[in-house]
Parts: structure tokens; sequence; C-alpha cells
């Protein structure tokens, strides 16, 4: 009898160890799983981040490109009034034309500081190109984020005893894959050339 009461704790025991097991796995299972869901939610974000900064370029630079360019164009229209009153000033044959072309330059300098007091089309190509640049630097630390979440979220569900706790307690909504990193395009290894036309 006390032999069958031996084998009976032994196999309650054995029984108890692998309940205890399997709770504690199963706990530890959830908690994995919450760890993979926080770094896909993270994946998720880095991503709406790398697509916000691209939805700022687009939205951002046209306007830039334009503001610029109508500063530029006035400034030519300005400068070509100038320029002619001045031609005008240097045909002129008698000192009545002379002074009638002195006076043309005078008031058209006066409406050209009137109108744009200084010339700055350099200074408004070289603030667009520093926020090209300001943009495109956002873009690569963003996509550099993105990367690094891929790589986070890619090793934590990866691992052995993750995937399988992953497995146990996912419930099929929720399929946690491998993520693909930012890629560039086919050819962009290559340094792009800069030509002026």
């Amino acid at each position: 009898m006390k032999s069958n009461n031996k084998v009976l704790l032994a196999f309650i025991a054995v029984v108890g160890i692998v309940i205890l097991a399997f709770i504690f796995f199963y706990l530890y299972g959830t908690s994995v799983y919450d760890g993979a869901v926080e770094r896909k939610t993270n994946l998720d974000k880095s991503w709406a981040n790398v697509q916000a900064v691209y939805q700022r370029r687009a939205d951002l630079v046209p306007n830039l490109v334009a503001t610029v360019q109508g500063a530029a164009d006035n400034e030519k229209e300005i400068l070509t009034e100038v320029t002619k009153a001045r031609a005008g000033m240097a045909n002129a044959t008698t000192p009545a034309e002379l002074q009638q072309q002195g006076d043309i330059i005078n008031r058209n300098i006066a409406v050209v500081f009137e109108k744009y007091p200084e010339i700055r089309s350099t200074e408004n190509f070289q603030k667009l190109q520093d926020e090209l640049a300001g943009t495109e630097n956002r873009i690569s630390t963003e996509r550099i984020r993105y990367n690094e979440s891929v790589q986070a979220y890619n090793s934590y569900i990866k691992g052995f005893w993750r995937k399988k706790a992953l497995g146990l307690v996912s419930d099929g909504d929720e399929e946690f894959t491998e993520a693909k990193g930012f890629e560039a395009e086919a050819g962009s290894d290559k340094a792009p050339e800069v030509k002026f036309n």
C-alpha cells in the first residue's frame, strides 16, 4: 500500500510539474506575444514616419521651387528694365536726351527699390538647396530608424523559444512574419551625375 502511495505521489508530482511548466511557458508566451505586438507597432510607426517625411517633401518642395522661381522672375524683370534704361542713356546723343534718360533711370531705380529692395535670388536658391538637403536628411534618418525597427522586430520574433511561445499563444489573427527593411532602388548605389543645362 505504501508503494502505491509513493507511485501516486510521484505521479501527482510529475503531473504538477508538467502543469506548472505549461503555466509558466504560457505566461512566458503571453509576455513574448505582448513584446512582439509592441515591436510590430513600433515597426508600423517607423514606416508611417517614413511616409510622413515623403509627404512633407511632396508638399514642400513644389511650393519652395515656385516661390524661388517667382522671386527670380521678378528680379529678372527689374534688372531687365534697369539695363534697358541704362542702354538708352548710353545711346543718347544730346545733353537733353542724356538728361531725359537719366530721369527715366532714376524713376526706374526708385521703382526697383520700392518693389524689391534687394536682389536676393542667389540667397533664395541657397535656402532652397538647404531645405532640399534637410528634407533628404530627414528621409534618410527615418529610413534608418525604420531599418532599426525591422532589425529589432525580426530578431525578437525569430528567437527559438520566442517563436515557440508565439505559436502557442497566437490566436491566428496576428501573424508575426519577418519584415523587410527599406531597400534602395536598383542602380541607386551609383552616384548621380550633376549636369546644368
